[in-house]
């Protein structure tokens, strides 16, 4: 038998958050340095072998729908590998579900970014759950008797897997239905409506194209009721203890996220309450839209890091043409690249982060421009950086054993979910139009010595504040270079000199393209070293 040689160990055990320079500093900086302790036992229990080896097994052994029951009663059940709620007992028992709800301080968003990051890094799938149910937390406040029945279960930091109802649950996971087949992102086009019941709730009659998470134990759904579109909140089980009308017509096949369930869904009566003011749907959903958008960005930021440090330890340990992979020129000015693309997106969404923690009017201006802005580019950014780290790998990085495909399947679909990359960056144009503050906050977000972002940043003030900015044509190239400044301001208040230097030169004064084409003065060791994870515990 042949002896195998010149390949990497695997990147496994190691501490998500000790191994990461640019997330911990992020972490101190932003407000959750309390939090440091908890990250780095999280950190530690992410990068086991046996939890990452979970993730691998969630996504080999997919959801399966189970419509009846032995006897041909419906059951429209979700069963999945133990691997899934393995993930999930983990990510709950870390309040990554509801946290800066449970126990509101400085920094909790933030501290809940980090935690939702590395999760992420390992499985992504289990993320979305997650997600929808921090975002609803707010969206429930609109209907206090609900938050009071709800909230002590949603902010309870353990995972309850059983399909019972919520009073006889330990913790609830709390999922969403907007869109239709007919409509997608145009939501005013749903055709689902609500009618008024006796029992002073409504019933809800029609389809969802996308019930994300069927599994979980309530839905917030959109639907036309007398008044027009309204949020409606939807238990698998009604208040009389009966399940609810509800019936999982199938699970979608999806390009990725495939340990997660999604679902098409039919409603026949289905029990619902309303949520806020009848007619007000979807300025009512928007707020919780703010809050699933900031998690698109904070995830494919994790995948980006994921992918990063794979093709960084691979690089470390393989050998070809007589030098390790890493002390190539060609190959560090790649390496280098994609570790700018990873800090940059990384430094971003940890700001926002903040934003949400904060409550002033710079800080709601922020949120209002700058989330949707982030999860347009960061989102986009991410598909191809995982293709370039896989390239780094090579065929090795191309077979199912290894975890780049997961990564460069998972990729898209932030850039889908809450909003495509068009619905985002005309998002961006109304938010400016609408925020008064806008230029005097940017201008103390885009404050910075460095000549380059001096300039880019005048330019980029001027063009907010122009006609021009109007033009829909234009609103991706307007919302990308908002993105760039602020990251760019970022990396030079808190990156070494030689990564704001090269994000500069290759991102506001470069021409872009393919990554590897950093310019020639570039100290790309030191990025290279930054970036790189260590295998630990």
């Amino acid at each position: 038998m042949f002896e195998v040689t010149n390949q990497p160990p695997p990147l496994e055990p190691y501490n998500l958050f000790q191994s990461d320079t640019v997330l911990r500093a992020a972490v101190k900086r932003e407000g959750a340095g309390w939090a440091e302790r908890e990250l780095d036992k999280l950190g530690h229990e992410f990068g086991r072998p046996e939890t990452i080896a979970a993730g691998f097994a969630a996504n080999r052994n997919l959801p399966q729908l189970k419509s009846f029951d032995r006897f041909g009663r419906r059951a429209d059940e979700i069963e999945f590998h133990p691997a899934w709620h393995q993930l999930l007992s983990i990510a709950c028992g870390a309040g990554l579900h509801s946290s800066p709800w449970a126990k509101p301080q400085t920094g909790a968003h933030v501290a809940r970014a980090a935690g939702t990051y590395m999760l992420g890094q390992i499985e992504a799938g289990v993320y979305c759950p997650l997600a929808m149910t921090y975002g609803a937390v707010p969206t429930l406040r609109h209907a206090p008797k609900l938050a009071a029945d709800w909230l002590p279960k949603i902010c309870a930091p353990s995972y309850d897997a059983r399909f019972l109802p919520v009073g006889e649950k330990s913790g609830a996971l709390i999922g969403m239905g907007l869109t239709e087949n007919q409509g997608g992102s145009d939501l005013r086009t749903n055709t689902t409506r609500a009618e008024p019941s006796a029992d002073a709730g409504f019933r809800l009659f029609g389809h969802k194209w996308f019930l994300s998470a069927p599994m979980c134990d309530a839905f917030l759904v959109l639907a036309q009721a007398p008044k027009g579109l309204s949020c409606f909140f939807m238990p698998r089980w009604t208040p009389d203890g009966t399940r609810n009308a509800l019936y999982i017509n199938r699970l979608k096949d999806k390009l990725g996220n495939k340990s997660n369930a999604s679902s098409e869904v039919e409603f026949d009566g289905a029990y619902a309450e309303l949520v806020g003011e009848e007619g007000r749907g979807i300025p009512i959903m928007i707020e919780m839209a703010g809050y699933t958008r900031l998690d698109c960005c904070v995830g494919s930021s994790s995948l980006m890091r994921q992918a990063v440090a794979q093709a960084l330890h691979h690089a470390r340990h393989r050998t070809a043409f007589q030098k390790k992979l890493i002390d190539q020129p060609l190959m560090s000015n790649v390496l280098a690249d994609l570790a700018l693309e990873c800090e940059a997106a990384t430094v971003l969404s940890m700001r926002l982060a903040r934003a949400y923690d904060e409550s002033d009017e710079a800080a709601l201006a922020i949120r209002r421009v700058v989330t949707p802005a982030a999860k347009f580019w960061i989102c986009k950014r991410a598909p191809v950086v995982t293709l370039e780290a896989m390239e780094v790998i090579g065929g090795s990085g191309y077979i199912e054993e290894s975890i780049m495909p997961r990564l460069y399947r998972e990729a898209p679909v932030n850039s889908i979910w809450e909003g495509s990359g068009n619905v985002m960056c005309l998002d961006v144009l109304r938010a400016i139009g609408r925020t008064a503050n806008l230029g005097d906050v940017l201008r103390a977000e885009l404050d910075g010595d460095d000549a380059r972002l001096k300039a880019f940043a005048k330019r980029l003030i001027d063009r907010l504040a122009a006609p021009e900015r109007n033009d829909e044509a234009q609103a991706r190239a307007l919302t990308r270079d908002l993105v760039l400044g602020l990251q760019a301001a970022l990396v030079l208040k808190h990156a070494p000199a030689a990564v704001a230097d090269a994000f500069c030169a290759s991102r506001l004064a470069g021409e872009g393209g393919a990554f590897g084409t950093l310019p020639r003065e570039i100290d790309l060791r030191a990025i290279v070293e930054r970036a790189s994870p260590s295998t630990s515990t």
